[in-house]
């Protein structure tokens, strides 16, 4: 049966297409019982490889099903057909990615970022007490509502953390993510703890949100991890990035695993504590988000690439494909309608 007629009978009148891959495609589609449009992925289990369908999909599909938290992508429904298609039915991002909107408008103002980081730890704050990690956090998986609120999506790669009989932590052994968002311990191809590992993540996340452009360089991983290593974090002299805010950006990008900040003490931080300054927190931020002078942006927007701009091509206006490890090309494994990133054969592993 054709997809049209199999999300009509369950209550959708299928949009326009978001993203198209060799074994799964994003879908835009109109909701009657819930009044809104929505974001459909559908999986073909025969065209899939066998490990996406024995290890990654699975995580997936039982960990998008058991969150339920403002700042995360929501699941309305997942449902699978007897012809072999995994139907996943999310919420919209309908004002695309972080990474597109930070290239678009440029570095964001500081009340903002603060918004946007905060509610960016709390998801990550709800997932770790669940004892599920990202692990794949980056602008591209950050989605904004129609009131500019951030939405965690692309569960791809989480996975539940696990602990052996003493009670302790099972490490993480394989590399997962993208390198521009990547731990030195994890781009080292050391055993890893995930949820510190997401913590970094996040710390590259708010440098691009101020900066409007990478802390690191990754075209080169060997220079870069040397960089990583030794502490440094550059901040733009064309950027005014408080004290507080450089504090908390230096401590979550701290290449000594055993020392970098945890989730409990970003959230207790003092520039995550401050106050908004008028717009930000305005009815008019919400629903028109921070200005930007057209020139500001389209300067800082050269400086902010794709965290994997060396391996990822459009393939429309608003859709790129991505390839797993074995080369099958598929969208993004979280309905993302700006962007689906296409990273190399071998550079996704799972544990």
């Amino acid at each position: 049966m054709a997809d049209v007629q199999v999300l009509k009978k369950r209550g959708y009148t299928l949009g326009i297409s978001l993203g198209e891959g060799s074994y799964a495609k994003v879908k835009s589609a109109y909701s009657n019982r819930l009044k809104t449009n929505v974001a459909v992925k559908i999986i073909n289990r025969k065209k899939a490889p066998s490990d996406f369908l024995e290890k990654f999909l699975p995580r997936e599909l039982e960990i998008l099903a058991s969150l339920n938290h403002r700042n995360i992508v929501r699941a309305y429904e997942i449902f699978e057909t007897s012809e072999g298609k995994v139907y996943m039915v999310m919420e919209l991002g309908v004002q695309g990615d972080l990474l597109e909107f930070i290239k678009f408008r440029g570095a964001l103002p500081e009340d903002f970022s603060r918004k946007l980081f905060c509610q960016l730890s709390s998801a990550i704050k709800y997932v770790h007490d669940l004892d599920v990690v990202h692990r794949d956090l980056k602008c591209e998986n950050l989605l904004l509502d129609k009131d500019f609120n951030l939405k965690v999506s692309d569960f791809g790669f989480s996975r539940r953390i696990s602990y052996d009989e003493s009670g302790r932590m099972v490490l993480s052994k394989t590399f997962c993510g993208s390198a521009a968002y990547a731990a030195p311990e994890v781009l080292q191809g050391i055993p890893y703890n995930p949820k510190v590992y997401d913590i970094w993540s996040m710390g590259v996340v708010l440098f691009v949100m101020l900066c409007g452009s990478m802390p690191y360089d990754d075209s080169n991983v060997k220079k870069m991890l040397k960089i990583q290593k030794e502490h440094r974090v550059n901040f733009p002299r064309s950027k005014s990035v408080p004290t507080e805010c450089k504090d908390l950006i230096y401590r979550m990008l701290n290449p000594d695993v055993a020392r970098r900040i945890e989730i409990d003490d970003i959230l207790e931080h003092s520039w995550l504590k401050g106050k908004p300054k008028g717009h930000a927190g305005s009815k008019k931020h919400h629903q028109d988000g921070p200005s930007t002078s057209k020139n500001e942006s389209k300067e800082e927007a050269r400086h902010v690439p794709d965290s994997e701009n060396r391996t990822a091509t459009k393939t429309g206006s608003e859709s790129r494909c991505c390839e797993d490890k074995h080369g099958c090309a598929g969208p993004s494994r979280q309905a993302n309608p700006r962007s689906a990133p296409e990273a190399k054969p071998n550079d996704y592993e799972s544990d």
